[in-house]
């Protein structure tokens, strides 16, 4: 069955505006929210809600009851999003990635897995975090770093793709693992990678745009978060990422260009994030901060 994007296209504020109405109007309904910037220069964007066919007649006339006060002129249009089988296209000449301890591999490549390393398989689909691109490369790295280094309870790996992350930590450590996706396909496909992994309990898989969901406060507060999704909305969520983060525990960002670190780190900072260390992987980073045990602490 087809999945249906209704969406609205406006300003940034906007978008923002909608993405916390319709999250009001839905609540905790298995349908994805979000906002998408289409172009920055020109302020265009998108807030979108996700849907399998058979549900469009009545996600349409809801949305468009909740439209209807605060954005009069909005006007709702629809993308039947394909299935399309993106690991036939994509699979061929992926070569396995090493990070730290980790090795992501497809399943064409199991026998390039040696002795001592944490082998993660995941075939390249319609999730994005294969491993081979370098912000999901550095937060392997900074995970293997932070794990052996600090205790860790629990985790959120936020906007988790194709859930390597959240395997990443599972695999290193014993440990609770919540994986958000605004998706319900990468949500789909991370549960997927999951058992594929032979992770049989630990991960909870759930659709959540944002922080707009109650699986933060059931799962949390976190030791660990990972978050590794585009500088823009790090920026944005900062204080919320601070919220839900333990004290004494670790964040890790990535999705963040090299120009951009100093207005994520900024963000973070005034958030009472403390920046611990930044690494560089073919010009993108992946910055680790964390929350001091001290509530005096000054950053």
């Amino acid at each position: 069955m087809s999945e249906i994007r209704l969406y609205v296209t406006t300003t940034e504020s906007k978008a923002e505006e909608i993405l916390d109405l319709l999250s009001a109007v839905f609540g905790e309904e298995d349908f994805a929210i979000g906002t998408t910037e289409i172009d920055e220069k020109k302020d265009i964007w998108e807030a979108s809600i996700y849907m399998m066919a058979e549900d469009e007649a009545e996600v349409q006339s809801r949305v468009e009851d909740a439209l209807k006060a605060s954005f009069p002129d909005a006007r709702l249009e629809r993308e039947v999003i394909p299935e399309v089988d993106w690991v036939v296209k994509s699979l061929e000449g992926l070569k396995p990635v090493r990070a730290g301890r980790f090795l992501v591999h497809g399943s064409h490549d199991r026998d390039k897995i040696r002795p001592g390393d944490i082998a993660i398989e995941i075939d390249a689909g319609q999730a994005f975090g294969t491993g081979h691109h370098g912000t999901t490369a550095g937060c392997l790295e900074v995970i293997d770093s932070v794990v052996r280094s600090r205790l860790v309870r629990n985790a959120l790996d936020l906007g988790t793709g194709s859930g390597v992350l959240a395997i990443a930590v599972r695999k290193l450590r014993n440990i609770p693992v919540l994986a958000t996706d605004i998706d319900p396909i990468a949500t789909k496909v991370a549960a997927e990678n999951v058992r594929r992994n032979g992770i049989a309990s630990g991960i909870v898989t759930r659709t959540a745009p944002g922080f707009h969901s109650t699986a933060f406060s059931e799962h949390g507060p976190f030791d660990l978060i990972i978050a590794n999704i585009l500088a823009r909305p790090l920026i944005r969520m900062a204080p919320k990422l601070a919220t839900h983060l333990a004290p004494g525990g670790s964040v890790i960002l990535s999705g963040i260009l090299a120009g951009q670190r100093w207005k994520v780190i900024a963000a973070c900072s005034g958030a009472r994030l403390r920046h611990v260390r930044t690494i560089w992987r073919n010009g993108w980073v992946t910055i680790h901060f964390d929350r001091p045990q001290c509530a005096s602490h000054r950053i």
